[in-house]
């Protein structure tokens, strides 16, 4: 049966245009229209009522904001791959369905890690600053010289979709791959890449080491000092997973002595609160959290939330849905 009534939303932050429109026709849209990062509080009392909250990385949908959204709430639904920042076990338990967006943004995100991976081995702040500052005073045989990727081993810790997109643009630089996940992959996903099941392993070897792990609070600081002393002398390290996952600590110390040639880093601990020390650094390359940031794959990510709830109220199962709602959910069907 059709609800006689759209269902009633939340955007806790600002999407795309077409996708906000797409919202609007299915949905009473109330929108967080100064687009700011808002606290398990303020959703809590900006959300009420709401029977779908549309929710991104940034926010915390903790134990407190369910339990305060329910037994209204019926799905959160997530601008990201990740979902660490969500309660799924007391998302389960109270029966709320959580939709991600996995897939479509693999492309996007291994853009941005080989433009990391490229300005830090080829000292792009440096040359970008040079030029604009007007202090450049012409080439030179010495000038900022750089490390090539000809050659060099990659290590790509976290092989899954976003991982292998990267391995194949990296190889395309001549580089060659190696990596660490829980376990191989079958041979026609690792594409003549190397798997080595001991991280410290493969750190040993890592000419260059990009992060694309899904994030986890078990991981938290699992690139520390000790790991980072395992690396070749001016290795470089890229990261598009999670800030949390590296010790900043140990990092800028590696990179403020030399220990590694070079950074690119897309995430940081306490974001937008990055450790001040990075900006005074020459030798890491900093981005704004922009691995997905086409309009391309943000379109397709919103679509992917829409399709996925317009299967759910009309009783299906789509495939980004991480764990099924309780059946009462599913019963009344989006205009």
């Amino acid at each position: 049966m059709t609800s006689p009534t759209k269902p009633r939303a939340y955007l806790c932050r600002r999407f795309t245009d077409s996708v906000e429109a797409a919202m609007r026709t299915r949905y009473a849209l109330h929108v967080n229209e100064q687009d700011s990062i808002l606290s398990p509080q303020e959703i809590v009392h900006t959300a009420q009522g709401a029977q779908v909250l549309f929710a991104s990385a940034t926010e915390q949908i903790n134990k407190e904001v369910l339990r305060r959204l329910s037994p209204t709430l019926r799905y959160v639904a997530t601008l990201s791959v990740g979902y660490d920042h969500i309660d799924l076990a007391e998302a389960q338990a109270l029966g709320i369905g959580v939709l991600h967006t996995p897939d479509v943004l693999s492309d996007a995100c291994a853009e941005i890690a080989m433009m990391l991976m490229l300005n830090a081995c080829r000292r792009g702040y440096e040359a970008d600053r040079l030029v604009r500052s007007g202090d450049w005073t012409g080439w030179s045989p010495t000038q900022l010289l750089g490390t090539g990727l000809k050659g060099k081993r990659a290590v790509i810790f976290g092989m899954g979709r976003i991982g292998r997109e990267i391995a194949t643009r990296a190889q395309a630089f001549g580089m060659e791959i190696h990596y660490h996940n829980r376990r191989p992959l079958p041979p026609a996903q690792a594409a003549n890449a190397i798997y080595h099941a001991n991280l410290d392993d493969a750190l040993r070897l890592a000419d260059v080491l990009v992060i694309a792990v899904p994030g986890s609070p078990q991981l938290k600081g699992v690139i520390n000092a000790e790991r980072i002393a395992l690396m070749p002398p001016q290795a470089v390290l890229v990261n598009i997973s999670r800030g949390e996952l590296v010790d900043d600590e140990a990092l800028i110390g590696a990179l403020s002595a030399g220990r590694l040639f070079a950074a690119g880093l897309d995430v940081f601990a306490n974001e937008p609160h990055v450790d001040p020390r990075y900006r005074k650094l020459d030798n890491v390359f900093l981005s704004p959290h922009i691995g997905s940031a086409t309009k391309e794959t943000r379109d397709a990510m919103g679509w992917l939330l829409i399709n996925g709830l317009d299967a759910l109220f009309q009783g299906g199962t789509p495939n980004n849905l991480l764990h099924p709602p309780h059946p009462a959910h599913t019963r009344e069907t989006a205009q």
